[in-house]
């Protein structure tokens, strides 16, 4: 049965659209969850007959939820234009092809371990609006790393964690998560954070952490395929292509949903390095369009743990 039914909750300014049949996005926060500073309210949809839970965000407008409609696939027109005007520098809210509806900006927490080339490039497209976000923690364990001194010289707090020889100023898995809800954090992107994230960390954030992987994901991923170890496993294993998967993050390593890829040929003559270098500049790329369409709400789910990159509100794309 086809389904089209916008219902506004009472007392909050959460909206929510159903159509079609599909799972539902989660809301920023998780519900039943308490953040401090976060009103949960009830917002009623039509899907099978069901309720659904809403949070209304404080200062984030509108939370959205809508369903994935079957045969409506965007083109790949919008990934290319927001790719090109990021590199560009182009000064425009609009530019990632999504639509922010007055959403205030996402406040975002990026974790690094070493040089933090994406965790810049994402800093980057916050600055040219690229992205509708800002950097609002930068979490590491190793806090002599180049990513701690670029975020330090752009006035970017730093969390140290967890406690060790290499942060003995770290904080406990309690206190990490308490710090970035009181400080509003949204989302958190891991840009080249080799530690496991805690499980009470990845509770409190579902559906809510993503990281980059320097590979095409499900291959060449899990414990201990990190930076050039990647790439000289793609090249010994004689693979014609490899690329960068962005995915959301559970309790394991490159396990979660996967939500958009790069591909990159490897060629005959590769070494690991020049493997490395070329998978970094689409690295680059994807990971910041696909944190633009997460700040901007354009995540969707399909009914069987898929998530989607929707162009606009009535389109959607595999990347």
């Amino acid at each position: 049965m086809e389904l089209s039914q916008l219902a506004r909750s009472s007392g909050s300014s959460a909206v929510f659209v159903a159509q079609g049949r599909s799972d539902v996005c989660r809301p920023r926060a998780a519900v039943g969850v308490s953040v401090p500073g976060v009103r949960q309210s009830r917002g009623v949809a039509l899907r099978h007959g069901s309720v659904m839970e809403s949070v209304a965000l404080p200062g984030r407008g509108r939370v959205r939820c809508e369903s994935l409609q079957e045969g409506r696939v965007g083109s790949v027109e919008e990934k290319t234009t927001f790719v090109n005007r990021l590199e560009g520098g182009a000064e425009d809210t609009r530019q990632s092809g999504g639509n922010d509806d007055g959403l205030a900006r996402a406040k975002l927490a990026v974790f690094v371990s070493g040089g933090g080339s994406n965790f810049r490039a994402i800093h980057a497209g916050c600055k040219k609006n690229a992205i509708h976000g800002d950097v609002a923690f930068v979490v590491s364990d190793k806090p002599g790393c180049k990513g701690v001194e670029y975020a330090t010289e752009n006035n970017i707090p730093v969390l140290a964690y967890p406690r060790g020889k290499n942060a003995p100023e770290g904080i406990s898995p309690t206190e990490l998560v308490e710090s970035l809800r009181l400080a509003g954090v949204e989302y958190i992107l891991l840009a080249g954070y080799l530690r496991l994230l805690p499980s009470e960390l990845v509770h409190a954030y579902p559906r809510a952490i993503l990281n980059i992987h320097p590979a095409l994901l499900p291959s060449f991923g899990g414990k201990g395929f990190f930076g050039m170890k990647v790439h000289e496993a793609v090249i010994r294993s004689g693979a014609r292509y490899t690329g960068a998967t962005v995915h959301f993050v559970d309790e394991k390593y490159d396990t979660g949903p996967i939500l958009a890829q790069r591909v990159v040929p490897v060629r005959v003559d590769d070494t690991p390095a020049e493997l490395a270098s070329r998978v970094l500049k689409e690295e680059h790329k994807l990971y910041s369009f696909a944190v633009s369409a997460l700040c901007e709400d354009r995540i969707f789910w399909r009914e069987d743990g898929v998530p989607i990159i929707r162009k606009s509100w009535d389109e959607a794309e595999y990347l």
